[in-house]
């Protein structure tokens, strides 16, 4: 048998959950047992979640083993938010895995895109609420497209500000709008869950140095 028709059946084996001995798969492929441990040394090389406990056997970690991705901002948006949604779960194993995939997909963004979400921590605790920023999604969007003001009512705050919307984002489980606020004359970074009202206005606006997301992310790298 081939090497590569060997691991085939090899992951077929285990793929029913239970252990298996490494004698035991050594007589159904016809091979040595040194044979088998090298395999396993291959499989767990290629990714594959091989695990092995001494005097049980080997068996497949049920774990999902999905091949690189390549995401449009616009999906890992929607991947983070409802990983988002998932984390305030009341079931305690669900909780915890969508925390754990928190994790692994902060891990796997670029390098630059992890330094700007580092300078968008301080602005937000973790998500009370995730679901209440969905009506304001749509919204927020189109303005930042259309580069139209908006004003928003934010909780805490006695009065609403007039914000010329830079980028939306989501990091560490929270969504947060930068932007220009005209109403401080300031940069200001967002809640999304934390805000009551965003009504578009008439008025438009156009990049003024000084108030573009790349001064943002300026200010930002030297604070």
């Amino acid at each position: 048998m081939a090497r590569t028709d060997r691991l085939l059946a090899l992951t077929t084996l285990l793929r029913d959950g239970a252990h298996h001995r490494a004698e035991d798969l050594a007589a159904s492929l016809g091979v040595s047992l040194r044979t088998i441990y090298r395999d396993m040394d291959r499989l767990a090389a290629a990714g594959v979640p091989v695990e092995g406990r001494p005097g049980a056997g080997y068996r497949l970690a049920e774990r999902l083993a999905l091949p690189p991705l390549d995401l449009t901002p616009e999906e890992f948006d929607a991947l983070s938010l409802g990983v988002a949604i998932v984390a305030q779960a009341a079931d305690p194993v669900l909780k915890a895995a969508a925390q754990s995939l928190t994790v692994k997909l902060e891990a796997a963004l670029p390098a630059e895109t992890i330094a700007e979400a580092e300078a968008w921590k301080h602005a937000f605790n973790p998500l009370a609420d995730p679901a209440r920023g969905l009506s304001h999604l749509a919204d927020l969007r189109s303005a930042i497209g259309a580069r139209q003001k908006l004003r928003i009512a934010y909780a805490g705050n006695a009065e609403a500000e007039v914000i010329r919307p830079l980028r939306l984002a989501s990091t560490g489980g929270a969504w947060v709008l930068s932007g220009w606020s005209d109403t401080a004359d300031a940069f200001r970074d967002l809640r999304v869950d934390l805000i009551e009202r965003a009504t578009p206005l008439p008025e438009l606006f156009v990049d003024e140095p000084g108030k573009r997301l790349r001064d943002r992310q300026t200010e930002a790298a030297r604070t």
